[in-house]
């Protein structure tokens, strides 16, 4: 019953809506990069591997995030992030701030800071 009421609530929050976020199409040589932002529990950071100019893996190094709302919504991310090459990407609703920090992670990682 709890994994059903779980579930039940990830989807929901999926399915209410979002908020914009700012971000950018990826534009980085080849390599990897480490970056962190500020999540809703704590720091996120990533390794994030760039081939071919197109990111194309996305590793959690460091996450304090509630993993049934903030760590499914930054699972959801890292494989749009992945797919459209890009963090201008909506936050899911419900963990704003999660998804926040998690695409600052990786602009950050992107950008060097």
């Amino acid at each position: 019953m709890k994994y059903v009421f779980i579930s039940l609530l990830i989807l929901a929050i999926v399915i209410t809506g979002c908020a914009v976020l700012g971000g950018s199409r990826i534009t980085a040589s080849d390599g990897y990069y480490e970056g962190s932002g500020s999540g809703y529990r704590g720091p996120i950071s990533v390794r994030v591997r760039v081939a071919g100019g197109n990111i194309t893996e996305i590793e959690i190094l460091e996450s304090e995030e509630d993993h049934f709302v903030g760590g499914e919504a930054i699972e959801e991310l890292l494989d749009l992030v992945i797919l459209y090459n890009t963090t201008d990407i909506d936050a899911i609703s419900g963990a704003t701030e999660s998804s926040r920090g998690f695409l600052e992670a990786v602009g950050n990682a992107i950008l060097g800071k």
